[in-house]
C-alpha cells in the first residue's frame, strides 16, 4: 500500500494507472475510520473489480468547519487508519496537509497554517486560495441551513480530490444523504467523469448510525444518541398504520421524543423528496426523512427512506 502526501505524486500515480487501463475506485474520508468506512472500501472494490485500484483519502478538510465547530478536536488516528486500509488491501492512501491542498500552487512549499477569524463562520483559507465550488439549490436546507458554509467546503474539497485522484468510481455513505445528493448534482452539472455510488448506512447494534463522532459519546450520552434511530422507527411505524400522514404532526411527535432525553436538543427534522430535497407536507412511502440532534456537545445526523 502506498502512502501519498503530495498532490503531484497522487496525480502521477493515478495517470499511470489510467494509461495502463486500470480503473480507480475512490473513498474520500476524514479519517478515524470505522466499519462504515470499510464497507465503502468494499463497495468500491466491487465496482472496479479485482484488477482495479482503490484509493482512500484521509483528510480533515478545514473549509467545511465553522469556527464554532470541532475542527481542532475532530478525532484523528492515522496509524490506525493505515492499518485498517492495509487489511482491506487498499492500494493507496492520500494524506495531504492543509497547505498542500489549499496553496495556490498545490506544491506545499509553504508551511503556513490556517488561521481563524475571531468572528465569522468560516476559517480563513491560505492567502492565495480563492476558487470555491458552490451548489446553489440543494445545499440551502437542513445541513445547509444549520451550517451555512459547510457545503461550500465539501463540494470544493471533493472537486479537488476528484481532480487529484482521477477516479472512475467514488463511493459515499448514505448517512450523509444530503451531501451525497449534492455531490451527485455537482458531478452531473460540471461533467465530472466519475460514477457516484451511495452505499447503505451501517449501524451499531443499538441502531446508532456509525460515525467518527460517536467517540465523543461517553457515559449515558451513547444511550441518549439512539433517540435518532428511535425517531426513524416512529416514522416508519406511523406509515405502517397509515398510507399518508401530516409531516407537521410527525415533527411535533419527534420533537417531544427528543426532548425527553436530558442532554438531547433537536436541530431539525425534515421530510422531503429524495431527488430534489423538496419538503413535503404529507409523508408517504418513499419519502426521505433526515434529522440532526445535539447530544451533549456532539452533533449527530441520520436519515432513512420511509
Amino acid at each position: 500500500m502506498q502512502i501519498v502526501k503530495f498532490v503531484s505524486a497522487m496525480q502521477r500515480l493515478a495517470k499511470k494507472w489510467q494509461r495502463a487501463g486500470i480503473k480507480i475506485g475512490f473513498v474520500p474520508t476524514m479519517g478515524f475510520l470505522h466499519e462504515g468506512h470499510l464497507s465503502l472500501v468494499k463497495r468500491a472494490r466491487q465496482a472496479v473489480g479485482k484488477n482495479g485500484k482503490i484509493v482512500v483519502s484521509v483528510y480533515v478538510n478545514p473549509t467545511q468547519f465553522a469556527p464554532t465547530e470541532d475542527l481542532s478536536k475532530y478525532p484523528r488516528d492515522l496509524k490506525r487508519d493505515l492499518r485498517l486500509c492495509r487489511a482491506e488491501n487498499v492500494d493507496a492512501v492520500f494524506t495531504p496537509r492543509d497547505e498542500e491542498m489549499y496553496s495556490a500552487s498545490g506544491a506545499g512549499v509553504s508551511p503556513v497554517r490556517f488561521k481563524r477569524k475571531l468572528t465569522g463562520e468560516t476559517p480563513v483559507p491560505l492567502k492565495n486560495f480563492s476558487a470555491y465550488v458552490v451548489e446553489e439549490k440543494l445545499s440551502r436546507t437542513m445541513e445547509g441551513a444549520s451550517r451555512p458554509t459547510h457545503f461550500r467546503g465539501v463540494t470544493t474539497v471533493v472537486a479537488k480530490l476528484f481532480n487529484i485522484v482521477l477516479p472512475d468510481v467514488a463511493v459515499f455513505g448514505q448517512k450523509d444523504f444530503q451531501q451525497a445528493t449534492i455531490i451527485k448534482r455537482m458531478v452531473a452539472d460540471l461533467n465530472f467523469p466519475v460514477k457516484i455510488i451511495v452505499a447503505p448506512t451501517l449501524r451499531e447494534q443499538d441502531g446508532l448510525a456509525m460515525s467518527s463522532r460517536n467517540k465523543y459519546l461517553t457515559g449515558d450520552l451513547h444511550r441518549q444518541a439512539t433517540v435518532l434511530w428511535c425517531a426513524i422507527q416512529i416514522a416508519q411505524a406511523t406509515l405502517k398504520k397509515s398510507k399518508t400522514f401530516p409531516a407537521a404532526k410527525l415533527k411535533v411527535a419527534i420533537t417531544k421524543l427528543v426532548e425527553c432525553e436530558p442532554d438531547a436538543k433537536l436541530d431539525y427534522v425534515e421530510f422531503f423528496e429524495p431527488e430534489t430535497l423538496s419538503p413535503v407536507s404529507k409523508i408517504a412511502r418513499g419519502t426521505q426523512m433526515a434529522l440532526a440532534v445535539l447530544i451533549g456537545k456532539t452533533r449527530l445526523i441520520d436519515n432513512a427512506r420511509l
